[in-house]
């Protein structure tokens, strides 16, 4: 508190709490005492004299935020928006503006299951799966939003999956049969466009496979759905869906670069890790693409902050083909104040408060994608 306002880090304030306790028996109890727990769960906390906000992780999936006000010893409980606006008064000072960008994700999931245990967490597709298919297996009505999404597929004005010869569950189910008894008697390497022309007749468009092999496998997969629900052959159905052709990957802070940036502040290994990460992901995209007999160019970008003082570096360039790949790029979008474009690096520490203005800036370009 004596010096002044900031961010500590949980680092810092177990710090603090050693250092305070010291050798005294008296204050030793403080490590056993459950404030010394809430520090030990501490994320954050945001000195602004006379209080000091705590950000509280006491387990996964589970956060608790509270403001202490040292000259009084009081404590209250802050919501999430409360702890957030106090945090922005570090830069904004005593901020009233009421007309601030805020995004309300609640909405999606108002109607989601959700796991009540911790144990699930990293494990959501799987649980999802198995709620889906066990909703699917009770009530057949169940099936018709699959039918409605795969009928409503496209991508860019183009359909896939299904087209608007089937109507119904009944139908599709029917002619998925005679798709199966049509591919049984294919080699397995043939062409979709061999057999292209019959299958839009029967209501099915790209994206079922590039050869018969395929395409048969994704058919028997939905005839077990339709008959069977099954947690295993949902997920496999859905994850051959083509869906994903264009990515982001926001890393803000740093120099984000190819060459010359490793060693410089903020920049190391988690550089090295996303540009491995984006060559490994296009080879994938475009493997499956071609799997799923499509002809569409991927798109991956990653958006990052542009800093004109660049230290040697392509930091500066506002556009970066990743090497090794063709359809990878680095987007830079500078940090930007009331006083024009922030020319220099700053720690990762200090760039919340461009943040919204950064987001602004890059939606309005990846939604150009």
């Amino acid at each position: 508190m004596d010096q002044g306002k900031g961010i500590l880090q949980p680092h810092h304030l177990l710090d603090e709490l050693a250092n305070d306790v010291g050798e005294d028996k008296g204050r030793k109890k403080l490590t056993d005492s459950p404030f010394s727990e809430i520090l030990k769960s501490a994320q954050e906390a945001i000195v602004l004299p006379p209080f000091v906000a705590i950000a509280v992780r006491p387990r996964p999936g589970i956060w608790e935020f509270v403001r202490v006000n040292v000259h009084e010893l009081s404590v209250e409980q802050l919501g999430v928006a409360e702890y957030l606006r106090f945090k922005e008064e570090l830069v904004n000072g005593d901020f009233n503006n009421h007309f601030v960008l805020e995004l309300d994700f609640e909405p999606f999931n108002a109607t989601f299951p959700r796991p009540s245990q911790s144990s699930f967490i990293g494990n959501g597709v799987q649980f999802l799966n198995r709620h889906l298919s066990s909703v699917m297996f009770r009530n057949r009505d169940c099936l018709e939003p699959l039918l409605d999404f795969l009928r409503a597929h496209k991508y860019k004005g183009h359909v896939m999956m299904l087209n608007d010869r089937i109507q119904s569950l009944s139908r599709l189910q029917t002619n998925l049969a005679k798709a199966e008894e049509y591919l049984s008697k294919l080699l397995p390497d043939a062409p979709y466009s061999d057999f292209e022309y019959v299958f839009q007749e029967w209501g099915f468009e790209k994206g079922w496979g590039n050869n018969a092999k395929r395409v048969s496998e994704m058919v028997h997969l939905l005839l077990d759905i339709i008959q069977a629900p099954d947690p295993s052959n949902l997920e496999t159905f859905l994850g051959r869906i083509p869906m994903v052709f264009n990515v982001v990957v926001v890393s803000p802070h740093g120099y984000f670069g190819q060459a010359n940036v490793l060693g410089l502040p903020d920049t190391g290994g988690q550089i090295v890790y996303i540009l491995d990460q984006v060559r490994s992901l296009e080879n994938e995209m475009l493997l499956r693409i071609q799997e799923q007999g499509l002809n569409i160019t991927p798109r991956i970008l990653i958006v990052t902050r542009l800093i004109p003082d660049a230290k040697g570096t392509t930091c500066n360039q506002r556009l970066e083909r990743i090497s090794g790949t063709q359809h990878t790029h680095i987007l830079r979008v500078p940090f930007r104040t009331e006083k024009g474009i922030l020319q220099k690096w700053i720690s990762r520490f200090d760039v919340w408060p461009y943040l919204e203005a950064f987001t602004e800036v890059f939606y309005y370009l990846t939604s150009m994608l």
